[in-house]
């Protein structure tokens, strides 16, 4: 069985929110650059609390940055 997958917009969040940098969402939601890059990368899944503070970023609730794919 293959394991279920966190997908995750922040990407096309970043892009839509004045083509964000990396950099900047990182400072905003308080965690590396590397961090964001292993998120939009989906080799790393957030803690709860990271999940709403990148929302919070966005102004957009948890499950439009992120999608479970639990098959």
């Amino acid at each position: 069985m293959e394991p279920a997958k966190l997908q995750n917009q922040i990407r096309r969040l970043r892009f839509e929110h004045g083509e964000m940098t990396q950099q900047k969402l990182a400072e905003l939601a308080r965690v590396t650059r590397q961090t964001i890059v292993a998120l939009e990368a989906s080799r790393y899944n957030p803690s709860l609390l990271l999940a709403f503070r990148i929302a919070k970023v966005f102004g957009v609730p948890v499950d439009e940055v992120f999608q479970y794919d639990g098959k």
